[in-house]
């Protein structure tokens, strides 16, 4: 590195990234698209693989092939993806690159879950060539497309279920991940989960439709109306009022 250069501490690398994810998270807020914010997620890309590798940022953007140099001194390309079909590298640097690392920054399609950061390729660069195509711009790579998770209708694969509760037919249920998910006769359906919690959640009095929108994530939405129909069938009998009564008299069939 640079002897000039000043060294970031790991403290500092995570507090950067922090703030770099949050104002990522801002910008998505305001309506602009993630595939024009790619100087932010570029930068995003590079402090997570500096982080995760105890490394330094390179001395500049894409310097010699490599964006940072790890604490074993490997030479670190990072590209960073939104909605991109193909990464391309430059065949010409490539030689200065001992390892590969493209990150892809995930979105949630509904709004509640954030931005969160997934590693699609770790591999060092001589492995990793094997993977490219020949393109005229250099070497080109296709990643594989981002998988769904169970609140967008993927059919969970070897997830234990942690909680569960029935209601009007269906089965709420929430995997060892966090994840959550409505089964019918057993099988995962492909719907939009908060949606069909908000009004789950209105009648049990948990949160009103539009507080839960706003407020809860469909995670933490689903866990809380999971545990309030749970509590709702142990409950011994009784005569509440107001709202607890309307939560009270919902059984976990639906039918009042």
């Amino acid at each position: 590195m640079h002897p000039d250069r000043p060294t970031l501490t790991q403290v500092q690398i995570i507090r950067s990234l922090a703030d770099a994810l949050t104002w990522l998270e801002r910008e998505l807020s305001w309506g602009v698209p993630a595939q024009e914010l790619r100087a932010l997620t570029g930068r995003i890309g590079e402090l997570y693989a500096a982080m995760i590798t105890r490394g330094q940022m390179a001395l500049a953007p894409n310097q010699r092939g490599y964006d940072v140099v790890s604490a074993e001194g490997e030479h670190i390309s990072v590209k960073t993806i939104t909605t991109s079909a193909h990464v391309s590298f430059n065949a010409a640097t490539y030689e200065h690159v001992d390892r590969i690392m493209i990150l892809r920054i995930n979105v949630d399609p509904a709004g509640d879950e954030g931005v969160s950061i997934e590693e699609v390729i770790d591999k060092p660069a001589g492995e990793f060539l094997k993977l490219c195509k020949k393109h005229p711009d250099g070497l080109r790579y296709t990643p594989a497309r981002r998988k769904l998770t169970p609140e967008e209708g993927a059919q969970p694969q070897n997830l234990r279920i942690t909680a569960r509760a029935a209601y009007d037919g269906h089965e709420l249920v929430r995997y060892e991940n966090g994840a959550i998910g409505v089964l019918k006769d057993g099988k995962p359906l492909s719907i939009n989960v908060k949606g069909f919690l908000r009004p789950i959640a209105a009648e049990l009095g948990i949160a009103s439709e539009h507080d839960a929108t706003l407020l809860l994530t469909t995670r933490q939405l689903g866990s809380a109306v999971i545990r309030a129909l749970n509590l709702l069938e142990e409950r011994p009998a009784a005569k509440p009022t107001g709202r607890a009564r309307a939560a009270t008299t919902v059984k976990r069939d639906g039918r009042r």
